[in-house]
């Protein structure tokens, strides 16, 4: 007589081996991608505040160009880029934020904490500010011409790699603003005017 088979179960599922296996393989994929995105992400937030500035300078010039009128840029508490801008018309021609006489076009929040901003020319100092001409020049509140540059730097990353985390905003005697990366091109110094 032929020996009875007992019919084999099928065996569904992973055993603890395999699924140990593949948790360890994802934490290993987790560990590198983690640092990366957080990376990306506040370069993003870099490029993204920039970007903004120059926004409200540009608009700043269009309100001036518009108007034929006085229109600045100035931090929000008249004194530190960090705490974030205004932008107005300054339609009694003082030269000064008053907010019962002038008109805010634009208002920015401060940017993140990981962005250290700064400038040079008129942009520096206890009152910094960006002035424009109803021609569209940068000028000086005396009168001359105010070219500038606004460096906005990650504070969060060693000195060896501030270069490479540093993006400037120059604006010309001109009026014309652009953006650059110190770190990529010869022409993007903080003394930079054209």
């Amino acid at each position: 007589m032929l020996a009875m088979r007992k019919p084999h179960r099928l065996h569904l599922g992973f055993t603890l081996i395999e699924l140990m296996t593949a948790i360890a393989v994802l934490a290993v994929l987790a560990m590198v991608a983690v640092p990366s995105f957080v990376e990306f992400q506040r370069n993003s937030a870099l490029t993204s505040s920039t970007n903004t500035l120059l926004a409200s300078i540009n608009a700043a010039r269009g309100e001036a160009l518009k108007r034929g009128a006085f229109a600045m840029v100035i931090p929000k508490d008249g004194a530190d880029w960090n705490t974030g801008w205004i932008v107005f018309v300054d339609k009694d021609l003082s030269t000064d934020y008053d907010a019962s006489k002038d008109e805010i076009v634009l208002e920015q929040p401060a940017p993140p904490s990981f962005i250290t901003i700064s400038g040079n020319g008129t942009a520096a100092g206890g009152s910094p500010y960006i002035l424009y001409d109803g021609s569209g020049y940068a000028k000086t509140k005396s009168g001359g011409f105010g070219a500038l540059a606004l460096s906005m730097v990650r504070n969060d990353v060693a000195s060896g790699q501030t270069n490479a985390q540093t993006r400037r905003i120059i604006v010309a005697a001109t009026g014309r603003t652009r953006s650059c990366r110190p770190d990529q091109t010869t022409d993007c110094t903080a003394s930079a005017t054209q």
